[in-house]
């Protein structure tokens, strides 16, 4: 079955020619652009909106969608939303600890309705900062997992609910910039799990990410204690936020995992027979837009190991 939505996501650095000709002769009709993660996830993203404002990029970004190919940033953003330092004037803004201390490390308190407004208010900022055309803003919450607020307002509530709340105000300001802009709830880590507390805006749209999966292994094999776990809920995330726009964020080509987020890159190893029975499960459950992570399969890549092999990604999704 040919995949609606055909993706990949790539490195700020990558924005370049040579992945501009992949993506048309792979036959994607989506690009994101990743800055990273991780605990430098402000400053790659404020790196990203300096990229962003050149004229090369603009350029790029251009060609990428007057072939069909509609672009995105895909982020970890919550880090440069509410920046940590201003923990010192506003510590309540801030996640809670289990021993009751207001930490300026990841995420925020779900609760606290001026740091939510605050943070609408800097979507609203960095959306316009890093305006594309596909009213697709894949803006996520910190790249942790077991860092959600348990202050008394927040305790009852899960991390799914946490961040389904932050979304929701997110998204709230990325409408006063784009009133089309659709924003992802991300599956993944301890927000794998259905929210039970909180409805999602108008816009909102599932994006799972099963991160912790065997790459291996088909995503519905019974046999892997991973992939078990991480597709537990896939069927009640998809009834609870409903098949529209709904999105698979795969790591079937991510280098960066492979070579465990450090450089230089390991040769990619992609496992094509394991990615079209993940695909051909998607489509089963309601997916119909799949996109994967391609990090670190840039210029240092192809130094080391040559132009990596990438055909059989595109016909996959092309369902050939």
């Amino acid at each position: 079955m040919k995949t609606d939505v055909r993706g990949l996501i790539v490195n700020t650095e990558d924005l370049n020619q040579r992945w501009i000709e992949r993506a048309k002769r792979l036959k994607l009709n989506e690009f994101g652009i990743h800055p990273g993660g991780g605990h430098m996830a402000d400053k790659l993203l404020d790196d990203a909106i300096a990229v962003h404002a050149l004229k090369d990029t603009k350029k790029a970004i251009a060609e990428l969608e007057n072939s069909g190919i509609m672009v995105e940033y895909d982020a970890h953003v919550l880090s440069w939303l509410l920046p940590r330092k201003m923990h010192q004037m506003y510590p309540d803004w801030f996640r809670m600890d289990e021993n009751g201390e207001r930490k300026p490390d990841y995420n925020m308190c779900a609760s606290n309705p001026d740091a939510l407004d605050y943070v609408a208010d800097r979507s609203e900022i960095l959306a316009r900062l890093m305006k594309t055309n596909s009213h697709r803003y894949a803006y996520w919450i910190d790249d942790v997992k077991g860092y959600k607020c348990n202050c008394s307002a927040c305790r009852a509530l899960s991390a799914a609910d946490q961040a389904l709340r932050i979304m929701n105000a997110m998204l709230r300001g990325i409408k006063r910039a784009d009133p089309e802009a659709m924003l992802p709830y991300l599956a993944y880590h301890d927000t794998i799990i259905v929210p039970e507390k909180t409805q999602p805006l108008q816009g909102i749209y599932l994006e799972y990410a099963p991160i912790n999966r065997d790459i291996h292994m088909a995503i519905n094999d019974e046999t892997s204690d991973k992939n078990r776990a991480e597709s537990a809920y896939i069927r009640e995330l998809i009834a609870f936020f409903g098949k529209k726009n709904s999105r698979v964020l795969e790591y079937w080509v991510d280098n960066s995992l492979f070579s465990n987020w450090t450089r230089p890159p390991k040769k990619m190893y992609f496992d094509s027979e394991t990615m079209k029975k993940d695909v051909d499960f998607y489509h089963e459950v309601g997916f119909s837009q799949m996109t994967s992570f391609a990090c670190f399969l840039g210029e240092d890549y192809i130094d080391l190991y040559g132009e990596p092999d990438m055909d059989a990604y595109g016909r996959i999704l092309l369902g050939e």
